[in-house]
């Protein structure tokens, strides 16, 4: 039973070869390729309406050195959001809910937020490990602490992603299976389990979405730390 739940969550491979970047490919051949007319159809423009509002709220905290990161964190919260709502669709493969996929996303934009600090502010960037008015014999102890919270920034982008999509899969699994037990066994009973994996269907498909808006939305934050 183990190895049958888990078995969904490995990367999967055709004739010995891999599909892994098969599956991150094909987010980008679902989206709408933007046209040059001035009036384009509904899809593209709810397209661009989403976009243009989401970068609004996410840099407007930011001044404008932190605007040149609006490309890159649209496409990224797209990107996840869809890989993350492909993986709920039946016989589909979820390439977010390998921890090393997450880690090879977070940890080079999360050093790539530290590197800008160091270059462009490094005095503040260091001066902000030690917190302000910290007793001198605490300072040394506080700056390993901070340090290590510091590293463990990207580890906490990459496992929160992994786990709630995982966790999310197997329950979903569970229910299902159990409901496709118990509806020729006890139908009310069965039913009711219906009811439970359709909510929970629905819940799944909002997790996939603020999971990527919470991973896009924290980098946004570390990066504000820095510019």
């Amino acid at each position: 039973l183990a190895l049958n739940l888990f078995e969904q969550f490995m990367s999967p491979s055709f004739l010995g070869v891999p599909l892994m970047a098969l599956a991150l490919i094909l987010p980008w051949a679902l989206f709408p390729a933007p046209s040059a007319r001035w009036l384009s159809n509904r899809l593209l423009t709810l397209q661009s309406w989403f976009i243009n509002r989401f970068s609004y709220q996410l840099l407007l905290p930011m001044n404008q050195g932190g605007h040149k990161w609006a490309l890159l964190f649209a496409a990224l919260m797209l990107y996840l959001g869809t890989l993350n709502m492909l993986g709920l669709l039946p016989y589909t493969f979820t390439p977010t809910t390998q921890l090393s996929l997450n880690m090879g996303i977070a940890v080079p934009l999360w050093l790539a937020t530290v590197i800008i600090g160091l270059r462009n502010q490094p005095t503040m960037t260091l001066g902000h490990l030690p917190p302000e008015g910290t007793p001198t014999a605490l300072i040394p102890v506080l700056i390993i602490i901070e340090t290590i919270s510091l590293f463990i920034r990207p580890l906490a982008l990459g496992v929160r992603l992994t786990a709630n999509l995982t966790a999310g899969h197997l329950l979903i699994q569970l229910i299902g299976t159990a409901t496709f037990i118990l509806l020729p066994m006890m139908p009310m009973v069965g039913a009711l389990t219906t009811i439970l994996l359709f909510l929970l269907t629905l819940l799944e498909v909002a997790v996939a979405m603020i999971q990527a808006y919470v991973f896009v939305l924290l980098l946004s934050l570390y990066l504000q730390e820095n510019v």
